[in-house]
C-alpha cells in the first residue's frame, strides 16, 4: 500500500467541506488534482470513500471512519513537525564533542572562546580524550561529533578535514642537528627519541614516516602527552617528533622546533556517525570549529 500524505491531507478536507471545489483551495489544489488523489487513494485503499452527486459529496462507512480516526492523526502529525522544525532555530542548548589531547589544549580553547562571544547560549562541553576514547564516544553517541586525527578506520563515520599539521623535530638549542632550518627524516638515523604512544592518533602516522624512510632509532620513552614529551626532552633525555600544534602557542622556552622534510603531515578531522547528521546547534558549532581552525591554519 503507497498511500501519501497528500491523498490523506485531501481526503480531510473533503470530509471537513463537503466540497471539492472548496477542498481544493484549502490544500492549494485544482479540482481535478483533488479528483485524482481521491481516486488513487481509493484505488490503494481498494474501496470507496466517498459517494459524490451533482449537490453534495458523502462518506461512505469506510470515509467516515477513517476521517474520525485521520482528523486526530494529522493533527499530531502537524504538531510533531511543528516541534521539530522549531529545533531548527534554536539558539540554546549543550552541544558536547570530544577531542584528542594535542587538540583539546591548542585548537580547542579557542574554539570554546570563540563560541562563547558569538553563541552565549550554548553551552560547549569538550570531553577531553584519547584518541580511541574521543572516537568510541562518536561512535557511541555520548558526544554530537568528535575532533580527531585522521582515524584509520572510518567507515562507520563521517569525517571532514579542516587542519593540516606538519611533523617537526624538538630538540635542545645546543643539539647538533640544532643549528639547521630543517632536516630530513634520515637525519633522525640512530637518534634517541621521546615518542607519543600509540594510543595518540599521530604515533601511527610517526611510525609509518620513519619506517617508508628507513630510520632506525632508538625510542627511549614513550608517553602519553606533548608536555611530558617535551620535559624529558628538555633533560636530554632524546629528541622528539611532535605535530607542529602540540607546541603550545606560547612557544618552547627551552627547545626549538625544526620542520622535517619531506613534509609529512596529519589531518586534524571532524567526525559525526555516518547516517545520523547532527543536530542544528552541533552543526553551528561544527561550523564554528572548521572557521577556527582555517584561521590558524
Amino acid at each position: 500500500m503507497n498511500v501519501t500524505l497528500r491523498q490523506l491531507r485531501v481526503f480531510r478536507a473533503i470530509a471537513d467541506a463537503r466540497n471539492f471545489s472548496r477542498a481544493g483551495d484549502q490544500v492549494g489544489l485544482s479540482q481535478p488534482a483533488v479528483s485524482r488523489s481521491i481516486h488513487e487513494l481509493e484505488g490503494q485503499l481498494g474501496l470507496k470513500l466517498l459517494d459524490r452527486t451533482t449537490r453534495e459529496v458523502v462518506l461512505t462507512d469506510a470515509g467516515q471512519s477513517l476521517a474520525l480516526r485521520l482528523a486526530r492523526m494529522l493533527d499530531e502529525l502537524d504538531q510533531s513537525l511543528a516541534e521539530v522544525h522549531s529545533m531548527a532555530g534554536a539558539r540554546r542548548g549543550k552541544v558536547r564533542v570530544a577531542a584528542s589531547p594535542t587538540l583539546s589544549a591548542n585548537l580547542m580553547p579557542a574554539c570554546i572562546a570563540e563560541c562563547a562571544q558569538r553563541e552565549p547560549e550554548i553551552e560547549f562541553v569538550l570531553l577531553d580524550r584519547i584518541q580511541q576514547d574521543a572516537l568510541d564516544s562518536v561512535r557511541a553517541g555520548e558526544v554530537d561529533f568528535g575532533v580527531v586525527v585522521e582515524p584509520p578506520d572510518a567507515d562507520d563515520l563521517h569525517c571532514e578535514a579542516i587542519l593540516h599539521d606538519p611533523f617537526c623535530l624538538v630538540l635542545p638549542p645546543d643539539h647538533r642537528l640544532a643549528a639547521r632550518r630543517s632536516l630530513r627524516w634520515s637525519a633522525l638515523e640512530g637518534e634517541a627519541l621521546v615518542l607519543l604512544d600509540h594510543s595518540s592518533g599521530s604515533r601511527r602516522l610517526i611510525d609509518e614516516a620513519l619506517a617508508r624512510h628507513g630510520v632506525r632509532c632508538d625510542v627511549r620513552q614513550q608517553v602519553g602527552h606533548p608536555t611530558t614529551a617535551f620535559r624529558m626532552v628538555e633533560r636530554g633525555i632524546g629528541i622528539s617528533v611532535m605535530p607542529a600544534l602540540a607546541a603550545p602557542p606560547s612557544g618552547l622556552a627551552k627547545l626549538v622546533m625544526r620542520p622535517l622534510l619531506p613534509r609529512v603531515q596529519r589531518s586534524i578531522m571532524l567526525a559525526h556517525r555516518r547516517n545520523r547528521a547532527p543536530a542544528p546547534l552541533a552543526q553551528r558549532v561544527w561550523a564554528l570549529i572548521r572557521e577556527v581552525a582555517a584561521r590558524q591554519a
